[in-house]
């Protein structure tokens, strides 16, 4: 009698993942790397793995009925005759005219005004729709100089000079030319549905040096009034930061690798930059070192969801955050009520992420003139002030369970971490003992 084992479930490898033989296969058929937007979609350590001490016994809580919180933020003070002040810590990042429809960029100006805050204009220039329905508009300065004109700087509230963000630290910009509409190509001065690219680095300077004198003639193009704010991603935060402040910047702006994007490759969205969590520490000490932390604002962008993500970001040394796929996720994008729609372009809607096609469903990342009549800009605001009103009641409510009347009161001490990975980043206590990696306790 012969013995025979007994049939076993295959096992996939943990290495070669669905995801990545599909990817293998995908390049080999087309020979193209993949593109898409959003951001990184790996699982690195983030806000979720810390935790708020509430008070007890050794903190006294403050009363959420009867105790106020205060929320609101001053930023560009050091230099700007003008500096911006914000009822909310919460701003809305840069995303152009272009990669987004007008009716989404008027969307993110009304929403942000109803909620006392900025929005920010990203690249490819000024929109009347988005100026007209901003009371607060942060104007970005790119590499691309695309639709940059010395009016427009002086019609805005703040100058943002993006050196980089967290999906592409080190890689410039890409809209491509299924969404390069009339006047898409005419507020950029190119070509009609031609791909558009914008470099990776400033054509006019090649290090610190030069940024000090660009940030100098922003000033006195804008005759010294307007904070000038200087955006780099995630990879270098202590150096980057301290560079800015040497430079002469109002406000540092940190994007961490969750940050979004328009379009880029693939691999360097999931392969490229470091954890927003591990980037704001960093940040601080440089600000310390210095002694501008709180005279130069640092605002926190890449991954913030919530009111917890707010206040952690301001417990761990930030002056305020910025939202971006958030922003979009609460005017309409990716809705389940477009799943048929999703389901034809071969995506659901928790997935969709080819916003460089031009052909978004909920009408927010397209030109598509019919698409982008599908949203109402009124009501897409009225949603985004709605959900910036929660965020900050949630960031509100945790303040006060720590015994704060001031959100930017919170600090490190009133955390502790899940992980030994969150401890060591983000330099606060593994939860139950006394002990950050590297710095000894027990």
């Amino acid at each position: 009698m012969s013995y025979q084992n007994p049939p076993t479930t295959p096992r996939k490898s943990a290495t070669f993942d669905d995801f990545t033989t599909s990817e293998i296969r995908r390049a080999a058929a087309t020979g193209i790397y993949d593109i898409r937007g959003g951001g990184a979609k790996r699982k690195v350590p983030h806000f979720d793995d810390l935790l708020f001490l509430g008070a007890s016994i050794s903190r006294y809580p403050l009363e959420g009925y009867r105790e106020k919180c205060e929320t609101s933020v001053v930023l560009g003070a050091r230099f700007a005759r003008k500096p911006i002040e914000l009822k909310i810590p919460i701003t809305i990042a840069g995303m152009s005219f272009g990669s987004l429809s007008g009716q989404a960029k008027e969307a993110l100006g009304r929403g942000a005004t109803l909620a006392g805050t900025s929005t920010t204009t990203g690249d490819g220039g000024m929109t009347e729709e988005e100026r007209g329905h901003s009371q607060t508009l942060v104007y970005q300065y790119l590499p691309s100089r695309y639709g940059m004109n010395p009016r427009d700087l002086r019609r805005a509230d703040a100058i943002e000079i993006v050196i980089g963000q967290g999906a592409k630290p080190g890689g410039g910009g890409m809209l491509l030319g299924q969404k390069i509409s009339d006047r898409v190509a005419d507020m950029r001065t190119l070509p009609k549905g031609i791909d558009q690219r914008s470099a990776c680095r400033h054509p006019d300077w090649t290090g610190p040096d030069d940024l000090e004198i660009k940030i100098l003639e922003l000033r006195e193009i804008t005759n010294w009034e307007k904070p000038i704010y200087v955006k780099v991603g995630g990879a270098r935060p202590y150096y980057d930061t301290a560079l800015a402040v040497k430079a002469g910047a109002d406000v540092v702006v940190l994007d961490g690798m969750q940050g979004g994007t328009a379009a880029t490759q693939e691999v360097f969205i999931e392969n490229v930059g470091m954890p927003t969590l591990a980037c704001i520490r960093p940040a601080v000490q440089a600000l310390q070192d210095l002694g501008m932390h709180r005279k130069v604002q640092l605002v926190i962008s890449g991954g913030i969801r919530s009111g917890a993500d707010v206040a952690k970001a301001l417990a761990l040394g930030a002056d305020a955050v910025s939202i971006g796929t958030a922003a979009l996720i609460a005017i309409g994008d990716n809705d389940p009520r477009w799943e048929a729609d999703y389901n034809a372009l071969g995506t659901t809607a928790g997935a969709y992420d080819d916003w460089h096609e031009g052909k978004d469903p909920a009408g927010i990342t397209t030109q598509d003139p019919e698409l982008s009549q599908r949203l109402d800009p009124v009501a897409a605001g009225r949603r985004l002030a709605n959900y910036l009103k929660v965020m900050t009641l949630e960031t509100q409510t945790i303040a006060r369970a720590c015994g704060k009347n001031h959100v930017h009161n919170l600090e490190p001490e009133d955390l502790c971490a899940l992980t030994i990975e969150a401890s060591a980043m983000a330099q606060v206590p593994l939860a139950g003992t006394s002990w950050i990696p590297g710095k000894g306790g027990f």
